[in-house]
């Protein structure tokens, strides 16, 4: 239950799935998904291997993150603000590679210094004690990323549903604009955001 109300949670990694899902479709949009996920296991092997509790608990490395992350998501917004308009989803002409949307994606969930402080506050409340943690951080890790997995198809699948309503360039365009100003708006959330 944990792990579904994580990912439904609105956030950066959202916004990038569903700019995708309208763009491309749910199918091309499997890279930006998995390269979201590689940032997400990243950010779990950070805080299994318990580095994460020390980025937690240092105030530059955070802020350090905190500002590469915010940084990213206004370069992102603005990518996508000005993103021209397609004729359809296989315009090969503006089409970024799926190579480039993993690589980006990834870096949206690896510049996230709130996932790891969310890390490390949930994984010591489902650890067992007296057990191995090793496998219990597998399965919590592995139940997390499946779990956003489908959630951001969902995501992909709900914008994607949007695009036939997208046929012109006009609408298109106040489209980008919209998920531009949403990702300034994941980044000025993100740099507003203070450890408690």
């Amino acid at each position: 239950m944990a792990a579904v109300l994580i990912s439904i949670s609105p956030g950066a990694g959202a916004v990038n799935t569903m700019s995708n899902g309208l763009r491309y479709g749910v199918k091309q949009s499997m890279p930006a998904i998995l390269g979201l996920q590689l940032g997400y296991g990243a950010q779990i092997l950070l805080v299994g291997a318990g580095l994460g509790a020390l980025v937690a608990t240092s105030v530059w490395a955070l802020a350090v993150i905190k500002w590469l992350g915010v940084a990213y998501l206004v370069w992102l917004g603005i990518q996508k603000w000005r993103e021209p308009v397609v004729e359809s989803l296989v315009d090969e002409q503006h089409t970024v590679s799926g190579q480039k949307r993993f690589w980006q994606s990834a870096l949206v969930n690896l510049t996230n210094p709130k996932a790891t402080v969310f890390l490390v506050a949930l994984f010591p409340q489902f650890l067992i004690a007296g057990q191995p943690h090793g496998p219990q951080l597998i399965t919590m890790g592995t139940t997390l990323i499946l779990v956003d997995c489908l959630v951001m198809l969902g995501y992909a699948l709900l914008a994607s549903q949007l695009f036939r309503f997208m046929t012109t360039p006009h609408r298109q365009r106040q489209m980008n604009r919209v998920f531009g100003g949403l990702f300034v708006t994941a980044a000025v959330a993100l740099a507003s955001f203070k450890r408690s």
